[in-house]
């Protein structure tokens, strides 16, 4: 199984942060790859669309909003792995700041651990960004 975290430091509080992107069905609010989610089996599934129109399903596998995380898991997806699970965090940094980190674990299927690892690396670290950015906007 292979890993891989990314992080970013939000010059926002951690509560408003959360507020953006706490809810299960809120990645196309700040994550520009994925323009739309829709929600199924009470908010525990959540179907999204990428760029391409291929459909990514995922299970929301644990929700808590006082620590600010939640996990979830790929039921199906057009990527090179199975076994995925990964967890979406908001940590406060003081004040006025937050960090936030994405992390995840999966089972490469037909390619390599380091060319899985970077794929999701890459899709974390440029969606903290896109991120940061949109609770700057927000907040200013």
């Amino acid at each position: 199984m292979a890993s891989t975290i990314a992080s970013i430091t939000i010059p926002v509080s951690a509560a408003r942060v959360w507020q953006l992107i706490g809810g299960f069905n809120s990645l196309p609010d700040w994550l520009p790859y994925i323009p739309s989610s829709e929600l199924s089996e009470g908010g525990r599934i959540r179907t999204l669309a990428n760029p391409a129109g291929e459909a990514i399903v995922e299970r929301l596998e644990a929700f808590n909003d006082k620590e600010r995380f939640y996990s979830y898991s790929i039921l199906k997806a057009p990527f090179p792995a199975k076994d995925y699970l990964a967890t979406l965090r908001v940590k406060p940094d003081g004040e006025d700041a937050a960090v936030v980190e994405w992390s995840g674990s999966f089972t490469p299927v037909g390619v390599g651990d380091a060319e899985v690892v970077q794929l999701f690396h890459g899709i974390y670290a440029d969606g903290l960004q896109a991120l940061k950015e949109t609770a700057m906007a927000e907040s200013a």
